[in-house]
């Protein structure tokens, strides 16, 4: 039998997290076969039986941790969020940016990165790219996908480029994260290694933004006077 969906509804809830190494396996053998049926089928036509017979799983064992496809692919959406934070932090690592302007760069590359290379990310990355579905992370509906994603970052942004906090940073980061996502989606819209011209249409968007509107990155003096958003 399909599976029916209404945006009216609510979004699928993960019924539970795994605890033990067992079941953490599984787990992510799930969302790995989610990850591949997405790049091989679409959601549309995505099963949660075939997600269980590709995870080598019985179709009872899914539904202990997922109550259907959409708590499936919320779920993916929020291991794709830590992956990319994660793979941020190493970039950020390796190679401090000396401004925002460097910064913005990191996250679009990264992010281009992850459109061409990791299952499932072209589909869902960090929630649905299909027109009005503004609602993933969340399951309670109350803050968009976009509106977390700047969060995160900006909790990535204060611990690893020692940015000072301010009560303008919130808004900014989320100009930047709508206007690079607009932009990008336009890449990967009809191209599936996105269009070159495009993203760097993105970049240089993100990157004058950013520049104009936080200045210098100080790593050493979080209270740098250039380092907060200018009005």
């Amino acid at each position: 039998m399909p599976e029916v969906e209404s945006d009216s509804l609510p979004s699928g809830s993960v019924r539970r997290r795994p605890m033990q190494r067992r079941s953490v396996a599984r787990f992510e053998r799930m969302l790995d076969a989610c990850a591949a049926l997405l790049d091989d089928v679409g959601y549309d036509a995505m099963t949660t039986s075939e997600v269980a017979r590709r995870a080598g799983v019985p179709i009872g064992t899914l539904y202990q941790f997922f109550d259907g496809k959409q708590a499936l692919a919320r779920a993916l959406a929020e291991r794709n969020l830590e992956v990319f934070l994660e793979r941020l932090h190493a970039r950020f690592e390796a190679s401090p940016p000396g401004d925002w302007a460097d910064a913005a760069s990191c996250v679009v590359a990264e992010f281009v990165e992850m459109k061409r290379t990791v299952p499932g990310f072209a589909a869902i990355d960090f929630g649905d790219a299909r027109a009005g579905k503004l609602f993933m992370l969340d399951e309670e509906r109350q803050v968009e996908n976009n509106q977390l994603v700047a969060q995160r970052l900006k909790e990535l942004a204060l611990t690893d480029l020692n940015l000072p906090d301010d009560p303008g940073l919130d808004r900014v980061l989320l100009v930047a994260v709508e206007a690079a996502d607009g932009v990008l989606r336009l890449a990967f819209r009809h191209r599936l290694d996105g269009d070159p011209d495009l993203i760097a249409e993105a970049e240089t968007l993100v990157r004058g933004y950013l520049s104009a509107r936080l200045g210098r990155i100080d790593n050493e003096q979080k209270n740098e006077p250039t380092g907060g958003v200018t009005v």
